[in-house]
């Protein structure tokens, strides 16, 4: 039976130890009706109590798959929003806090794409000639303006196999809200910068000529990740002359003069992956968030490897840095009242065409 909900005031001065030993309380009383995600940067005090880890859409999946009732979203804002559009009606997705958002997702708001398709028009006809591609880290109304106009959602590990879908069936892309990550698939596929132009949407026309806009192959939305934006190439250049043989592995968030210096670019997945199935002994750098890296390093150091992060300055992800022990047993407790705090809902006809834009990926790849 459902009672008042409990005010996070409670819980907002509350001892990490004592939150802790609240959030597995809490834990033992829901068992399998709550299923616990957590995204690979997570916070180590919350990450602790994950059923499942690992990179937004696995989790999604996974979560679907699972017999849970209540899917608690240890992540981002559009991570929860692709947990609920995935999974079974039966199901309710939470973010145990709502100011865990995205700004690289921020930075493409439905109504600028939206504008940016009509500004195009006046050149081209944009849904006869271009694909709309939307990275995940993405707002589930965009994921569902690509559904709606022929379009599909990518992931940092699918993303060249995804542009080979959309030229397959137009002859240009519109590749929002990473730029990074567009630029560097682009580029795998051997399409010369000259061909991936910057919409900036805060200007006219993206900021382009007609010219520029009918020549490009790939128009980046400029977007960015903040976290991957502090990664430089000196630092690069300063790890390989003190380590020769050291390797550098780098997420295609990063820009591309740092992708082009690393020996490997990967997906959070893959970059766990190719350091933990490396030589004993390897020294890696490697250019993605720090929660992710110190995690890596603790778990490979008893083969003699080591993993240092990229950036000279401490670099996480701050908004996903909010979900807390402190947030995380209030949403816990709740649920053992009988009370559903955050619950991150997508509308019907909104979910229906994302899922459209996530299922053309998921059979593409």
């Amino acid at each position: 039976m459902q009672t008042t909900a409990i005010q996070f005031d409670a819980f907002n001065a509350l001892a990490d130890k004592d939150a802790q030993a609240r959030i597995k309380a809490a834990r033992a009383q829901l068992g399998e009706r709550a299923v616990l995600l957590c995204h690979h940067y997570q916070r180590a005090d919350v990450y602790a109590h994950a059923d499942l880890t690992g990179d937004s859409l696995k989790l999604s999946r996974l979560a679907a798959q699972s017999d849970a009732e209540y899917i608690v979203f240890c992540g981002v804002h559009f991570m929860a929003e692709v947990a609920d559009i995935l999974s079974r009606p039966d199901q309710i997705a939470i973010l145990p806090d709502l100011a865990a958002g995205c700004s690289m997702a921020d930075m493409a708001s439905l109504a600028k794409v939206e504008r940016c398709w009509r500004e195009l028009s006046a050149v081209l006809n944009p849904d006869e000639s271009v694909t709309p591609v939307t990275y995940i880290n993405s707002a589930a109304d965009l994921k569902a303006f690509c559904g709606e106009h022929g379009g599909i959602v990518c992931t940092s590990s699918n993303a060249p196999k995804i542009l080979d879908w959309s030229f397959a069936r137009r002859e240009k892309v519109l590749f929002f809200p990473d730029q990074h990550l567009g630029r560097w698939s682009g580029h795998q596929m051997g399409i010369p910068m000259e061909q991936m132009v910057i919409w900036n949407p805060d200007l006219e026309m993206g900021g382009l000529t007609p010219d520029q806009i009918r020549q490009a192959k790939i128009i980046l939305w400029h977007g960015f990740c903040s976290v991957h934006q502090m990664f430089q190439p000196a630092q690069i250049e300063r790890f390989r002359a003190k380590y020769p043989d050291g390797k550098v592995i780098s997420h295609p968030e990063c820009s591309f003069e740092v992708c082009a210096q690393s020996d490997a670019i990967g997906s959070t997945e893959t970059i766990i992956r190719v350091v933990k199935e490396s030589p004993a002994g390897t020294r890696w750098l490697v250019g993605t968030e720090l929660n992710l890296v110190d995690r890596l390093a603790n778990e490979v150091k008893h083969e003699g490897k080591t993993v240092q992060f990229m950036a000279d300055t401490i670099c996480m992800c701050s908004t996903m840095q909010r979900i807390d022990p402190q947030h995380l047993a209030w949403t816990l407790e709740n649920l053992v009242a009988g009370n559903v705090v955050n619950q991150i809902t997508v509308p019907a006809h909104e979910a229906q065409l994302a899922k459209v834009a996530l299922e053309r990926m998921l059979d593409a790849s």
